[in-house]
């Protein structure tokens, strides 16, 4: 999608299975960094039965990180660029975890 700078698919370690975009060693730092908040608030969610975790969103200056949980522990990362319409991407990641969930 415009404004999409990179996708990865991660493991429950953190390790890039498959990535896509733009091949950049802080994507991989990123998307493993990310992974233990979401893995956080996967918890926490469970701990106090608010429901599943369907996404996050991460805003900062550079851009827009969207995290979506998958099957069996692994994750996606979609890395935007700062002009991205971050909607267009969680709506789209969306597109994208429920295609992986099928195929993990």
């Amino acid at each position: 999608m415009p404004g999409s700078v990179a996708a990865l698919l991660l493991d429950g370690q953190g390790e890039v299975v498959v990535e896509a975009g733009e091949r950049d060693d802080r994507h991989r730092l990123v998307g493993a960094h990310k992974g233990i908040a979401l893995a956080a608030a996967l918890r926490a969610a469970t701990r106090h039965e608010t429901g599943a975790i369907r996404h996050l969103v991460f805003r900062h200056e550079g851009g827009t990180i969207v995290l979506r949980p998958l099957k069996d522990g692994y994750y996606l990362v979609v890395s935007l660029g700062p002009e991205a319409l971050v909607a267009a991407g969680v709506r789209h990641s969306e597109d994208a975890q429920r295609s992986l969930d099928e195929e993990i």
